[in-house]
């Protein structure tokens, strides 16, 4: 597959039930999520755990693995906060980050993958701010899967993201 027809996708799980948020990624063809949270847990949406979710995703035939270590919002590394918050641009220029990039490059070539976080707005969460980037840079397609089952590409996402609408 040449690299300018590979596609990778990104979905928040929201507050949704695991049925419909399986739906939502069949819907968009996903064999595979990548797990982009830092922490793999929700206290809220205990459907979004990371066992019980991995358990959900084998019955849907749907393959998981947790990247969050590499590609998570929020760095265990007091270096790359300022102020607190996470800097994406010191984020992004970690080996760790570089490695998580190519996991998800590599395996887009053999599955279909969905990067998931938790927040249901694209714009909202770093899967758009921080980790698509990298992936466009690379020639990657990326499409967002919205909570209504839309598939929004990468470019109208962005411009919502200029008029200041949110999905």
């Amino acid at each position: 597959m040449a690299q300018d027809r590979v596609v990778v996708h990104t979905v928040g799980h929201s507050n949704h039930p695991i049925e419909r948020f399986t739906e939502l990624l069949r819907g968009a063809g996903i064999t595979a999520v990548a797990d982009v949270r830092s922490i793999p847990q929700s206290r809220r949406w205990p459907q979004f755990g990371r066992a019980r979710l991995e358990r959900s995703l084998a019955e849907a035939g749907i393959a998981y693995v947790y990247l969050g270590a590499e590609l998570g919002g929020r760095p265990a590394d007091p270096a790359l906060l300022v102020d607190g918050k996470p800097d994406y641009e010191r984020m992004a220029a970690t080996p760790a980050f570089t490695a998580g990039i190519d996991r998800v490059v590599d395996g887009a070539r053999r599955y279909r993958i969905a990067l998931m976080c938790a927040e249901r707005e694209p714009l909202e969460c770093h899967r758009f701010l921080l980790v698509s980037p990298p992936l466009l840079a690379r020639g990657i397609a990326v499409r967002h899967i919205l909570a209504d089952g839309t598939i929004e590409p990468h470019d109208v996402t962005q411009g919502r993201s200029r008029s200041g609408t949110r999905s």
